[in-house]
């Protein structure tokens, strides 16, 4: 896995690397370097580098100089005289790289900037670095657009200019990379939101041998996982199976408004392998729901008039959740009397259990808006995940006019969920542009897929899957949140294949269901192959 720093965890690796002998100057030119490299491999002969104030555009002179003595053209561009840089290291690197040769643009106009371009084959951004954070000023908004207007293509140093490498948000313009080369580790804001578009290709250089250690030693926020990483929760296919070895699952759901979540999530957690389904749902839905499932036994329980589940459901759902490997609740239920009632029998039971949508409403009722003021309701010696979009988890956690709006803010409000309870046995699939599968010990971070999983019902047929694959681990123990990374990565790879039938634009939740067994095959087998014949397959 790929560890992933705050900020502020950045600085401090960065302090303690001068402290093992790793001058702040080494690791500007070693980052230069790094980031020279990088443009040479793409063939580049003719660069122009955007130079900061800081330490960022010192990055970018250090990249310049290299650049020239490989013989490229290269031209930098700063916001004023090399000799008034106020960052005494900035300066001293700008000065090294006129002295070399490297031909200086000094606060060009907008023309002058686009005339730069006009030949350029390949930019380099060095502007505003990792420190940046809010809105950006003249002369680097001017720059940002003419790069993003031009057609060469851009490498980043660090973080693209303009974007929040904390928070992956951009108040303003930002710089659109096809690469960014980051130092030391990910930042959150690289990974999620604008980030996701503005990055390109993301490189890691970490600039020491000391890094790794020092970046653990850290305390990452988050793991980014590689393929290889889920062979600990991926078993090898067995012909000695039966569709009881397989595993079983509950799904209970569905209202008369909403009759097709459930449908969906029962779909999807029999595509993802579990050999037998059950469906619940309210009794007034249930020949509706029948016409729509062949191989999927449909139970009705007690509703009212409107066809939402009432308290009289709930004794019905836990003996059936008693029968199943894995239950799932949410889909379409309503949020009313009823469906809280079942879903506070089901977090009293001993069964393993996987909350969705209305079902996290419900329980965001129950713990009036705050469920980190009842710890007990969650605690329990049965695996419990919860997989809340943005808004969901913000009603969870008090703040449901205030929901998490970055990756960061998700990892938080999922961890003051996580902290609460305390258990090994909970872990928070905090949904968003990109997800953390958050437990005690550690967030992890599966790799997102497309945009076109931004539909409805898509949220319902990763909860059928996460069901299943819990029903699959027959309670074994498991790494609950690499196994919900996973089934995320899945989802993902199952959205992509459902791009290729589609487009960007046409997929609908549906589509993805019946290529859960396709995508898994695929990233299962990656899995099992050797990093190396990975790479050589590639």
């Amino acid at each position: 896995m790929q560890p992933v720093l705050n900020i502020e965890d950045i600085k401090r690796v960065e302090v303690d690397l001068t402290r093992v002998g790793v001058s702040v100057s080494e690791l500007m030119h070693r980052a230069g370097c790094a980031v020279a490299q990088e443009v040479l491999e793409l063939g580049a002969s003719n660069v122009v580098v955007f130079c900061g104030m800081g330490n960022n555009g010192g990055d970018g002179w250090v990249c310049a100089e290299a650049l020239l003595s490989r013989g490229v053209s290269v031209k930098a561009v700063t916001p004023i005289e090399i000799d008034q840089l106020p960052g005494d290291l900035a300066r001293q690197v700008a000065q090294s790289a006129a002295r070399s040769g490297v031909p200086t643009i000094v606060g060009p106009s907008r023309e002058e900037v686009n005339e730069a371009l006009a030949d350029a084959d390949t930019v380099v951004d060095c502007m505003l670095g990792t420190g940046f954070h809010g809105k950006v000023r003249t002369p680097f908004d001017i720059w940002i657009e003419c790069i993003n207007a031009s057609s060469a293509r851009v490498v980043s140093v660090d973080v693209p200019s303009g974007l929040s490498a904390q928070s992956g948000l951009a108040e303003g313009g930002c710089v659109f990379a096809d690469m960014t080369v980051t130092m030391i580790a990910l930042k959150p804001g690289l990974l999620a939101d604008t980030g996701r578009d503005a990055c390109g290709v993301i490189v890691v250089a970490p600039l020491a041998e000391q890094t790794e250690r020092l970046v653990v030693e850290a305390d990452p926020v988050a793991w980014r996982t590689d393929l290889a990483d889920y062979l600990s929760v991926v078993s090898e296919p067995s012909a000695a199976q039966d569709k009881f070895s397989r595993g079983s699952v509950l799904v209970v759901g569905g209202s008369s408004r909403f009759i097709g979540a459930p449908i969906m999530a029962a779909r999807a957690a029999a595509r993802a392998g579990a050999g037998y389904v059950t469906l619940a749902v309210p009794a007034t839905i249930v020949p509706i729901v029948q016409s729509h499932l062949l191989e999927i036994p449909v139970v009705g329980l007690p509703c009212d008039v409107d066809g939402v589940l009432t308290a009289d459901a709930a004794e019905k759902v836990v003996a059936l959740a008693e029968h199943n490997a894995a239950t799932l609740i949410g889909p379409g239920m309503r949020v009313a009397g009823g469906p809280v009632a079942c879903v506070s029998a089901l977090l009293r039971s001993e069964c393993p259990l996987v909350v969705d949508a209305d079902g996290l409403n419900c329980l965001a009722r129950l713990t009036e808006n705050n469920i980190t003021e009842f710890p007990d309701l969650t605690r329990r010696d049965a695996p419990l995940i919860l997989t809340p979009h943005r808004k969901e988890l913000g009603r969870l956690v008090g703040r449901a006019d205030n929901p998490p709006a970055s990756l960061e803010e998700q990892l938080e409000c999922a961890r003051e969920i996580i902290w609460t309870d305390g258990g090994s046995d909970l872990v928070v699939v905090a949904k968003g542009s990109a997800t953390g599968c958050v437990g005690v010990d550690k967030a992890v971070l599966p790799k997102p897929g497309p945009s076109a999983l931004a539909t409805a019902g898509s949220g319902d047929v990763l909860a059928g899957m996460m069901a299943s694959y819990l029903a699959q681990s027959h309670g074994a123990a498991l790494d609950l949140p690499l196994m919900a990374a996973l089934v995320c990565e899945v989802h993902g790879y199952a959205g992509t294949l459902a791009v290729e039938a589609y487009g960007t634009r046409g997929v609908v939740a549906g589509d993805l269901i019946d290529r859960i067994g396709l995508a898994a095959d695929v990233i299962e087998e990656h899995a099992f192959i050797p990093s190396g014949a990975a790479d050589a397959q590639a």
